[in-house]
């Protein structure tokens, strides 16, 4: 017997996900997407609109998400 199901894409409220930045492309894939797979060692499945502060502190952890990195498609917060 082979078990098949469908995942749906919801967020915590019940409803649809919806892309969540396209510009600046986010998501582990550069998808605009929260998708994710067993390589992504940072787990990118949570979208948030960032703060200065945030950045700011991420940056001061060694989180640097303010500076471009080209290399990997991303423009920098």
């Amino acid at each position: 017997m082979t078990l098949e199901y469908t995942m749906l894409s919801r967020n915590v409220l019940g409803t649809d996900l919806l892309p969540c930045s396209y510009d600046p492309l986010t998501g582990y894939y550069r998808d605009g997407c929260c998708q994710t797979d067993e390589h992504d060692h940072g787990t990118h499945v949570v979208c948030a609109r960032m703060t200065q502060a945030f950045l700011d502190f991420s940056l001061k952890q060694g989180n640097d998400l303010i500076t471009a990195r080209p290399e990997y498609r991303f423009a920098g917060l």
